[in-house]
């Protein structure tokens, strides 16, 4: 009965390590910094995931996309990077920065600098 006990809890250690060492895929859009108020913030995570979603093996098509719509809605000097893997510091106008993450591991980082 003991081995059993203990081959039990050796199999759920596996399993437990197992699960911990998956990477985790968000699916949804998750927003990792922003500034801007809850209405601009809405309208642009929905720009950027429509733009993700129609270029999804083109970033720099979406990124294009993204730009060109923020500078028709919010006025010019926008500037967007989309990918993976890509470090930044940027200076921007206060109230006009969003950094997300969607589909996985697909970055978007949109700023506003005039």
């Amino acid at each position: 009965m003991q081995l059993q006990t203990t081959g039990m809890m050796q199999q759920e250690a596996n399993k437990e390590e197992n699960e911990s060492s998956k990477r985790i895929l968000f699916t949804y859009p998750m927003i990792k910094q922003t500034d801007m108020s809850e209405d601009m913030r809405a309208e642009v995570l929905e720009m950027c995931v429509n733009a993700c979603e129609k270029h999804t093996s083109n970033n720099e098509s979406a990124a294009k996309m993204i730009k060109e719509q923020l500078d028709k809605k919010f006025g010019a000097s926008w500037h967007v990077v989309v990918g993976e893997g890509f470090g930044f510091e940027v200076s921007y106008e206060l109230k006009n920065l969003m950094y997300m993450f969607f589909a996985g591991n697909l970055a978007v980082c949109a700023w506003k600098c005039s």
